[in-house]
């Protein structure tokens, strides 16, 4: 952890809704005039789109499961050294996963390859990290001794798989078939190293439908948030203003005493009313410290 350049990690699975997140954040870090070098998880997979194919054909002919979920398809270490450079000096390197044409278009090069290694910009005010394991800790690495504010991103599963599908299938292009192959490949990583990372946040934001989704292979559409809620915890609700929460926050409730659930459609103003003055504290002890 550093006071001087701060790190806040979001975590959440494949599908589950940290893209969201970080634009909440990005509303909070334009309206605080807070300059952020950011990094994406899937800058840190082992392997652009073909050659992960080529893995997971291997390792299926020998009875193994190969997901992004796992370590032998990402390179936790070289993530951890970013954090680790980013904490010591402001300064860490980071590159971009090109999902479509799209994205591929500016680089000139092909979907499913990672642009080429450059350094983030000098004089930012804190690192953000958005993508799948912002929180891993294994015997080889520890992510969370790096990252000062730690976001869990955490759908009830059956919810995750549909959200996962739909973007998968109507905005990728993947089979129904294809997608429910990915996620029962996914499953022993998922429960070993993604779960994990939940226990270790700070905050996490689950949204639970109060809709059907037992089935979710069948689900026509995504619940919406209106047909949410979101259950927000605090892994250490000291300093927590909930009664200024229940206030700002209508028809919300505490469930625990370091949890508050919200209805679906308040989970962005949620989220500001919590998240604004943690990074406005952030901001004023890196101040002090550049002082």
């Amino acid at each position: 952890m550093s006071k001087k350049h701060p790190i806040i990690a979001v975590t959440g699975s494949s599908g589950a809704g940290t893209s969201t997140v970080k634009r909440v954040f990005d509303n909070i870090f334009r309206r605080d005039g807070v300059t952020p070098a950011v990094i994406e998880g899937d800058a840190f997979h082992r392997y652009g789109r073909k050659d992960m194919k080529v893995q997971v054909a291997e390792a299926e002919k020998t009875g193994k499961s190969l997901s992004h979920f796992g370590p032998e398809s990402n390179e936790w270490a070289i993530l951890e050294e970013q954090f680790r450079s980013y904490g010591s000096t402001g300064r860490c390197k980071t590159r971009f996963y090109l999902h479509n044409d799209q994205e591929a278009k500016p680089y000139n090069q092909e979907p499913g390859t990672f642009t080429p290694w450059v350094d983030t910009k000098p004089d930012t005010d804190l690192l953000f990290y958005e993508g799948l394991h912002g929180c891993v800790k294994t015997g080889d690495v520890d992510l969370v001794r790096h990252a000062d504010l730690k976001i869990g991103v955490v759908p009830i599963i059956n919810l995750e798989w549909i959200q996962k599908l739909h973007r998968d299938t109507k905005e990728r292009g993947y089979s129904t078939e294809a997608v429910s192959d990915t996620i029962l490949r996914r499953m022993h990583d998922y429960v070993h190293y993604i779960c994990p990372q939940f226990g270790e946040t700070d905050i996490n934001f689950q949204r639970v439908p109060v809709v059907d989704t037992s089935n979710p292979f069948i689900a026509r559409d995504i619940p919406t948030a209106g047909e949410s809620m979101t259950v927000i915890r605090f892994k250490n609700p000291k300093g927590i203003d909930f009664p200024y929460l229940l206030s700002m926050i209508h028809d919300s409730f505490m469930s625990r005493a370091n949890t508050i659930v919200v209805p679906g459609g308040k989970m962005d103003i949620a989220m500001q009313l919590i998240l604004t003055p943690m990074i406005q504290r952030m901001m004023d002890i890196r101040r002090a410290q550049m002082s």
